[in-house]
Parts: C-alpha cells; structure tokens; sequence
C-alpha cells in the first residue's frame, strides 16, 4: 500500500482552476473552507433561497446558484447528500464544462449506477475518512485527515493528478492518501455504516443498557458503564491500537473482555455481517435508500422520533443537565 503525503504531490493541477462544491453539510463545508485557506478559487454552488448562503458568505466562502457555480468551474465536487446525486447531476450536466473533473467524496453513486458520467469528463474520488468537523479542525491545526483517492474515468489523462491535487488542498496529504476504487470505498463504507462502527455499535450499548436496567441497575450507572465509557475505549485505541488498549487497562477489565467479547461477537454475528456485505455488493441498500429518498425518509424520521425518547435518551439528558 502506498501512502501518499504532500511531498509526493503535485499541487499544480489545481493552479488558476476553480473547484464548484454542490452541497454545503457535513463535508462540503469543511472541504470549502479547506480549500480557500489553501489559496484556491472555490464557490460554493447553492439554490436560490438556500438558508447555507448567509453561513457561507459569512465564513468568506463565494456563493453562486448551482448552475452558475458548475459553469463557471473546471472541478465539481458532489456533495451533497447520496441519494439525491442523480437528480442533482440531471441538473447540472449541460452546465458542466467539456473535459471539466466531477468529483466524489463517497463511492455509492457511482458504483449503483444513480450516476452516468458523461465520457468527456474526469471522475475522481477524494474521500476523507472521518467527519467534516473533525477534517476542518485538525486542518486548522496544521494536521490532516487519511483520505483515499481513486479514478473512475480518466478523460483528459489528468484525473489522477486532479485526485491528489484536491486531496493535498484538503489537509489530506498531511495524514496520507491512499489509492482504492469507487466500489471498494463504497462497500468497505456501506459496510461498516450496517455491521461495526454506526449500526452495530450503538445497538450493542442499547442492550447492554437494557440488559443492566433489567436486572435492577439504576439507569444512570447502566448509562455511564455501558455509554460512558465509550469515549475512553475510543481513545485508547486511536492511540495504542487494540492490543495496546487491552494492555493498557486493569487486568480485570482485560480478563473479563477476554471472556465475554468472543461470547457474543460469535461465528453467527460474523455470518451475518458477512451477509450483510453481500446485499451490499448486490445492491440491496442502494435501491433501500433510493426508497427512502422517495419517501420523504419516512423510516428515518420515525425512528429519529422513537430514539430521542428512550430511557437510555432520558437518562443521558438527566446526567448532562439537558433535562
């Protein structure tokens, strides 16, 4: 594997271009504001009306209406949210530039086919491996976020220079940027989004949560062994890796993670995360969350509603004075 860092890239390909982002959540802040602070020409492309646009004039951003911004610029980067990629690219395609760059910052839309990508352009995936937050406020400490780049059509033979270029202009070429492929990142993501880090995690401390409620544990104490502690978990292993992490606390903690971590992350958990790889490659969660677009998020907004008011919720509120 190679890491590629800013000494190994060409900042060039970006000189005197102008770089359209289209979205202005999560990423596509952090990224405009990365890249303005690195000297680049960006616009933050908006819709008329848009409540983003006085946020994003008041950070020191350009704004123009999508359709402006996208003619204007020689790289277009997609960030909006997924699910809305393909009625966003109907709209802007006859505004894109011969030969101009669309760029990514997630493989789902491209690898599921809610996008078609007109020949002449350049494809490129520039994908940071964490939040937008966290990619602007370690850039604005002189630090970097690992991101990983890929092509999917190189038109003009510069995608891949286009690729790293943007990365390094991000902060990403400070931690390294590694090379991988829109179906790789995507999956590999859509997986850990199901089985590991965003769905599997939080449910296992919900039933810890409940487990310890059940058997006559206040919520509070339930709340901060099985929540609480999450965050010191986290830590250690950014720091010392998992090993390290084991070694680090008691050897009560150690013993009892020894015992009961293979108990119940057993052989019929790994069977099914690994179905759930499967319906991913297969496309299952595509055409789940074209679904829920459709819908309004009907399921999402149930479920956000039916969170906010658990007990593990009421207990957490209560311990922050939320409540």
């Amino acid at each position: 594997m190679d890491l590629l860092r800013d000494a190994d890239i060409d900042p060039a390909p970006l000189a005197g271009k102008r770089i359209a982002i289209l979205g202005y959540g999560n990423q596509g802040r952090a990224q405009a504001l990365n890249l303005k602070d690195s000297g680049i020409d960006v616009v933050v492309g908006l819709r008329g009306g848009s409540g983003s646009a006085f946020e994003a004039e008041a950070a020191g951003l350009t704004t123009a209406l999508v359709e402006h911004a996208v003619a204007s610029a020689d790289v277009v980067m997609m960030l909006a949210p997924d699910e809305t990629h393909a009625a966003l690219y109907r709209e802007i395609e006859r505004h894109l530039r011969q030969g101009a760059a669309l760029g990514f910052s997630h493989g789902l839309s491209v690898r599921f086919g809610f996008i078609d990508p007109r020949p002449d352009l350049d494809v490129f995936m520039l994908a940071p491996k964490g939040p937008g937050t966290a990619l602007r406020s370690l850039y604005t400490e002189g630090k970097g976020m690992i991101a990983v780049w890929a092509v999917a059509q190189d038109a003009t033979g510069h995608a891949r220079e286009i690729a790293l270029a943007y990365g390094r202009a991000i902060g990403c070429g400070r931690a390294g940027l590694i090379a991988s492929t829109f179906a790789e990142e995507s999956e590999a993501d859509l997986f850990n989004e199901q089985a590991v880090v965003w769905g599997a995690v939080p449910e296992l401390l919900i039933a810890g949560f409940e487990t310890l409620v059940a058997g006559g544990v206040s919520p509070e104490l339930a709340y901060l062994e099985c929540v609480g502690e999450l965050k010191l978990i986290a830590e250690l292993i950014e720091a010392r890796g998992i090993a390290g992490m084991r070694e680090a606390i008691s050897n009560t903690a150690e013993l009892g993670a020894l015992l009961g971590g293979r108990r119940i992350v057993d052989d019929g958990v790994r069977r099914r995360m690994a179905e759930v790889l499967g319906e991913v490659r297969a496309g299952r969660f595509a055409n789940e969350l074209r679904a829920e677009e459709a819908s309004g998020y009907a399921r999402l907004e149930m479920a956000r509603r039916e969170n906010r008011e658990t007990l593990l919720e009421q207990t957490r509120r209560r311990l922050s004075g939320a409540d």
